[in-house]
Formats: C-alpha cells, sequence, structure tokens
C-alpha cells in the first residue's frame, strides 16, 4: 500500500512538471499571436508548488536543518512591545503585508515595455532559485541570532569592515526604498477620495482588531479577523459614499504634498507604536485584502481566459522605450525588483518577523511560502497590464514630454510604434474609469488599476467599472503602505543596532528616548526624498525608481553575500551555491546598470547627463516656467542619485570581497570570527 501510495504522488507531481514545462514552453515560444493568460497563470502554480514541495523542504531540512523544539527569539526575550510571540498565520500576513509593496505591481507593468515575455521568466525563475531563498535564508539566520538586523549580522559574522560596509549601505538604501514606497502611495491617492478615506480607515480598524485580540478576546483569531475583514470591506464601500459626497470629497481630496506630510506623521507613529496594536493587526488585515483581491482576480481570468494582448518582445529592447530609458539586460531585472528578488525583505525577514516567529517550522511557509506568493502577485500584474490593448498601455504610461502633452500627438506617435490607438478610445475609457482622462498616467498604478477592472467588469459587470478602477487603485495603495509602516520600524531598528555599537543603551528597542530619536531620524531620512519626488513635475518616479530597483537589487546581493558567507563558516561549504549562485548573478546585473546610470549620455539613463542636459536649457532659458521653478532641486537631485549609486557599488563589493575573504580563511583552516548563533534553548511546551 505504501509503494502504491509512493507511486500515486510521484505520478502526480510528474504530471504537474509536466503540465508546468508546456505551459513554460507555450509562454516562450508563442510568436505573432495573442496568448491566453491561463497559460501564465498555470505555469506559475505549477512551478510554485515543485519549489516549494521539494527544493524549500530541502533546504529546511538539509542546508538549513530546522529545529521546532528550539526556542525561538519570540519566546527567549518577550518584552511586549517588539519580541511578542505570535500566532503563526497572523505572522505571515504581517510579514507578507510587509514584503509585498509597489514592487510586485508596479515592477512588472512598467516592464510590461520589453513585451511579457522577458518579465514572465524572470518572475518565475528569479523568485524560485533567488528571492524565495533570500528570504528564508536570512530569516532563519536571524532568528538563531535574536532576530538582529542584517547589517547587524554582517558585523558578527564577517568582520567590521564588510559589517560597517553592510550597515552602512542597508541603511542608506533602505532610506531611498521606503521614499520610494511612499511617493507611489501618494501618486496613487492623490485626489482620489475614495482610496484615500479606505486607507486612513484601515489605521482605527486595525488598532481595533489589535485591541479586541489583546485586551476583549484573547487568542480569537478568528473572530477578529471577521470583524477587522467586515470592518475593512464597510470602509471600501463608505469610500464610495465619500467619493460622492460634496463636503466628506473635499475633506479627503489633497495635493499630493499634502499626502506626503501625513504619510510622514504616519511612518513615525507606525515605528514607536507597540507592535500589537497597528503593525501587525494592520498588515493582518491588508494581507486579507490583497489575498481575497488576487483570489477574485484569479478567479476572473479562469472565467473568462483572457488574451494576453502585448507582444512577446516589442521593438523597445534595445532601449528606446517611451516609459524608461535603458536596454532589456540589465533594466528588465532592475524594473521588476520585487517581483523575482527584493532585498528590502532581507530587512523585514531579519527585523520584525523574526521577533514574532513562535516556531522555527513556521520559517520555510512564511520565508520561502511568503515569496512564492508575491511572485504570484507580480504575474497577476504582469497579466492584468497586458491584456490592455498595446497601445492603452502606452498611452497611459507614457510621459507627455516623450509622446507630447496633446492627446492628438500623443496617439500619433504611439500609432506609428505599431500600436495604434484613437483620442476616442482613450476618452471612452476614461469616462468609464470616472477619470478625466487616462494620458501620461505613469508609474504603473493606473495603466494596472485599468487592467484589475476590465478583468473584473468583464467578470462581474462593465456597469461597475469606475467602483472596479478605484477599488484597484485603494488596492495598490493598500498593498504599499503596509510596506512602508514595516520599513520604518526596520529602519529604527537598524539604526538603534548601529547606535548600540557606540552607546549600548541606544540598542535597547525598549527604551523610549533611544526610540523616539532613531525614529524621527529615520522618518526625515525618508521623508525628504519623498518630498523632492513629490515636487518634481514629472512625477518622481522617472528619478527615484531606477534608483530604487538599483538599490533594492544591491541589498539582496548584501543579504546573500552574508547568507553565503555563514554557511561557509557552518561547515556547509557544498551548498553555498545556493546563495551564491543568485549572489553572482545579482552581482552582475546591479554593478551593470549602476555603471549605465552613471555613463550614459542618453538623457533618459544616466543621471549625470540628465543633470547636466537640464543645467544648459535652464542657462538657455527655453525650460517651462512650471519647470525652470524646481530645475536647480531637481538638477542637484540627479547629482545625488549618481553620487548614492556610486556608494552602492563601493559598499556592495566590499561587502562581497571581504565574505570572499572569510570564505577562503574558513577553507584553509584559518581563525576566522567565532559565530553569533545563540546556542540551543528548548522551547517551553
Amino acid at each position: 500500500m505504501m509503494m502504491q501510495n509512493k507511486l500515486i504522488k510521484n505520478l502526480i507531481w510528474g504530471l504537474i512538471a509536466l503540465l508546468g514545462a508546456s505551459a513554460v514552453g507555450g509562454i516562450a515560444l508563442n510568436r505573432g499571436e495573442s496568448i491566453n493568460a491561463l497559460w501564465f497563470v498555470t505555469a506559475a502554480l505549477c512551478i510554485y508548488a515543485i519549489a516549494y514541495r521539494f527544493y524549500s523542504a530541502w533546504l529546511a531540512a538539509k542546508v538549513l536543518v530546522l529545529d521546532e523544539t528550539r526556542a525561538t527569539p519570540a519566546e527567549r526575550l518577550e518584552n511586549g512591545r517588539d519580541f511578542i510571540p505570535t500566532n503563526k498565520w497572523i505572522v505571515f500576513g504581517h510579514h507578507f503585508a510587509a514584503i509585498a509593496g509597489p514592487g510586485p505591481l508596479v515592477g512588472p507593468t512598467l516592464a510590461a515595455q520589453f513585451g511579457y515575455l522577458p518579465g514572465t521568466l524572470w518572475i518565475l525563475f528569479g523568485a524560485v532559485l533567488g528571492g524565495c531563498v533570500q528570504d528564508m535564508v536570512t530569516l532563519f539566520m536571524s532568528t538563531r541570532r535574536n532576530g538582529r538586523s542584517l547589517g547587524q549580522m554582517a558585523r558578527d559574522e564577517i568582520g567590521p569592515i564588510g559589517g560597517a560596509a553592510a550597515l552602512i549601505g542597508t541603511f542608506a538604501i533602505m532610506i531611498i526604498l521606503i521614499a520610494v514606497l511612499g511617493l507611489v502611495v501618494v501618486n496613487a491617492m492623490k485626489h482620489s477620495p475614495w482610496a484615500t478615506s479606505t486607507v486612513a480607515a484601515t489605521i482605527p480598524i486595525a488598532m481595533i482588531v489589535g485591541l479586541y485580540m489583546r485586551h476583549f478576546r484573547v487568542g480569537k483569531v478568528l473572530e477578529a479577523s471577521a470583524l477587522g475583514v467586515v470592518l475593512l470591506l464597510l470602509a471600501v464601500v463608505a469610500g464610495g459614499w465619500v467619493d460622492h459626497s460634496p463636503w466628506l470629497n473635499a475633506i479627503f481630496d489633497h495635493e499630493g504634498l499634502t499626502l506626503a506630510w501625513w504619510v510622514i506623521a504616519y511612518g513615525f507613529a507606525a515605528a514607536i507604536m507597540p507592535v500589537w496594536l497597528l503593525l501587525a493587526p494592520r498588515d493582518y488585515l491588508s494581507t486579507f485584502m490583497k489575498l481575497g483581491t488576487i483570489v477574485l482576480l484569479t478567479l476572473a481570468i479562469f472565467a473568462l481566459h483572457p488574451e494576453v494582448k502585448m507582444p512577446a518582445l516589442t521593438q523597445f529592447v534595445d532601449g528606446t522605450g517611451p516609459i524608461f530609458g535603458g536596454k532589456l539586460f540589465p533594466f528588465v531585472f532592475i524594473t521588476i525588483a520585487c517581483g523575482a528578488i527584493s532585498g528590502f525583505h532581507a530587512l523585514i525577514s531579519s527585523g520584525t518577523t523574526p521577533k514574532l516567529l513562535t516556531n522555527e517550522r513556521g520559517i520555510r511557509m512564511i520565508g520561502y511560502g511568503g515569496m512564492l506568493l508575491e511572485s504570484f502577485v507580480a504575474i497577476m500584474a504582469l497579466i492584468a497590464a497586458t491584456v490592455l490593448e498595446p497601445g492603452v498601455f502606452f498611452a497611459i504610461n507614457s510621459p507627455a514630454g516623450v509622446v507630447g502633452k496633446e492627446a492628438a500627438d500623443a496617439v500619433a506617435l504611439i500609432s506609428s510604434w505599431g500600436f495604434p490607438v484613437t483620442v476616442e478610445q482613450m476618452q471612452t475609457l476614461a469616462t468609464q474609469m470616472g477619470e478625466s482622462t487616462l494620458f501620461a498616467r505613469t508609474g504603473g498604478a493606473p495603466s494596472l488599476a485599468v487592467g484589475m477592472a476590465s478583468i473584473f467588469g468583464s467578470a462581474f459587470g462593465n456597469g461597475m467599472l469606475a467602483m472596479w478602477y478605484h477599488f484597484a487603485i485603494m488596492f495598490e495603495a493598500i498593498f504599499i503602505l503596509t510596506t512602508l509602516d514595516a520599513g520604518t520600524r526596520v529602519g529604527r531598528f537598524m539604526l538603534q543596532d548601529m547606535l548600540g555599537n557606540i552607546w549600548p543603551k541606544m540598542a535597547d528597542t525598549s527604551w523610549w528616548p533611544s526610540v523616539l530619536m532613531t525614529s524621527a531620524v529615520v522618518v526625515a531620512g525618508w521623508g525628504y526624498f519623498l518630498y523632492i519626488g513629490v515636487i518634481d513635475p514629472n512625477g518622481g518616479v522617472n528619478i527615484l525608481w531606477p534608483l530604487f530597483g538599483i538599490a533594492n537589487q544591491m541589498l539582496a546581493a548584501i543579504a546573500l553575500s552574508v547568507g553565503t558567507g555563514i554557511l561557509i563558516k557552518s561547515g556547509k561549504l557544498r551548498f553555498a551555491w545556493v546563495t551564491g549562485a543568485p549572489l553572482a548573478w545579482l552581482v552582475v546585473i546591479t554593478s551593470t546598470a549602476a555603471f549605465e546610470k552613471l555613463t550614459s549620455a542618453d538623457i533618459r539613463v544616466g543621471f549625470f547627463a540628465a543633470a547636466n542636459d537640464m543645467a544648459t536649457k535652464l542657462a538657455a532659458g527655453v525650460l517651462p516656467p512650471e519647470k525652470a521653478a524646481v530645475a536647480p532641486q531637481l538638477i542637484f537631485n540627479q547629482h545625488l542619485d549618481a553620487w548614492l549609486t556610486i556608494c552602492f557599488v563601493v559598499l556592495l563589493w566590499v561587502v562581497v570581497l571581504d565574505m570572499l575573504r572569510v570564505a577562503v580563511q574558513s577553507y584553509f583552516g584559518k581563525p576566522v570570527l567565532p559565530s553569533s548563533e545563540v546556542p540551543y534553548q528548548a522551547r517551553v511546551s
């Protein structure tokens, strides 16, 4: 009987592998015709199932050797504020909500400029071999080291030079990442009372749920979840009432700068509040909204099996694309970021999550499984963007500075590329979505919302397109804001760790003076970059997103360097390829992308080239008045981005080379720093 069951299981997994391979082959080899979106969903689900069942199980059992009898930091160091043993499903919800920011939504949408094929392949295989591995390994390493931050682990395990570079690099990169998160959410909520009011409502709702589970009905997770979901749905419905009420509309209708100040204030509050009061329940509830929407989108795709209308490859693989400059290699990997591998995840995996984990057994589900789920979100975002007519896609995402301010000029140029679109078509679409115009709505979020609304409308009624569009905008904003609050908190932990090396008291996460001061510094840092992004006439994404992508992937390389070094020091050299292979790939693509951003003469690619071009036009007096007013600051920011990129590259290579030094010394039996892993302590069952 056992042999028969094993044979049946092997047959089932063999069929899944065959189905997945067929789907990937169909996607990769299709040319000249539209392709059914079901191929993408099938390929993703089969690959994810095989990767989780076999690869993650092997990592857990052989490489990391998870031990469910071992006490976790949440149990040993419980303090009621940051170290709190938490239900594994709440931890999973918090972790997923924290890592699933703009990358899996915006990145694949923007990268569709190259066609659907490059992004699809990178999302699928980059995640299972790189992103999931990084998240799982980092979560394990931090859990075994009292929830230490990534930079602190680098210092403890690699040495003072590489550790200092990692500490500085991760903190500086974190500031950029949070700023971009804030910018995307501000752009999504700007002049959208529906989205703004709904996102604002999630804050008191989360606090109600947190108090409910903490004091009123302790441990009643299902009750609290039901309460939270009902309140969230009511908040979505109420957002529609706000949008149609003249006086409520005025209360929640704000310019980007006003929203930026509110986001900055929220970030500070989220960083200092007890994690059980706001962060964990808010992220947990946001996960319901995120997963519910993705499941609904998946069901709609299965019901409709829409055609992906974007070609597999476009002519813009040569770097001439209207949405952003740069060739297919390396910029598709930089643009997609979180959909395949994200350094930001390493900060969450070594920040808040290990402080909540109650059993090492959850590391596989939360680390590897959480990233698989994010990768699936990226696939769904890619589908939603590419089911649009290519002409519509480019009309929404192409900046006015590229295609022209007048609608007639924009459609003429886009149609000349071989992607026909008309002014009437765009106006009708805008009216259906409840917007005045959809031209030049850059940043990825609006086109993704249009794609999602089109799918939902076809499945559940086109008469509700405006509701679906604004629901999608709100969905994206919530997706991103939950990452911002967790990121700010992790940034605070990182700064406390660094200052603790000078004054040990500052490392105490329960000491209020340290909490308040470090939170203020972190928020002020990313708040500045958010401010300069908001005042940018081009929407800020063009300035910050490339830097975000490069910084994010460099941070992933730093995390994989630390993981590789620890594996080698632990006597697991034969397993070092697990983190070493994706590390080598990331070092290549980030170094190449940084080199191009620094040296390219194309003003749409090179930071220095863009700054020099704007300075020349400003001196000649040919800039429009509104752009000339902010040109000096934009020029400064382009130079700042360039020098930050140089610093990031230097810091990355310092960490990598120092890790290689430790690896060589360990291999030849020379002295290295002792392991900082906490000695075994049994769990109290």
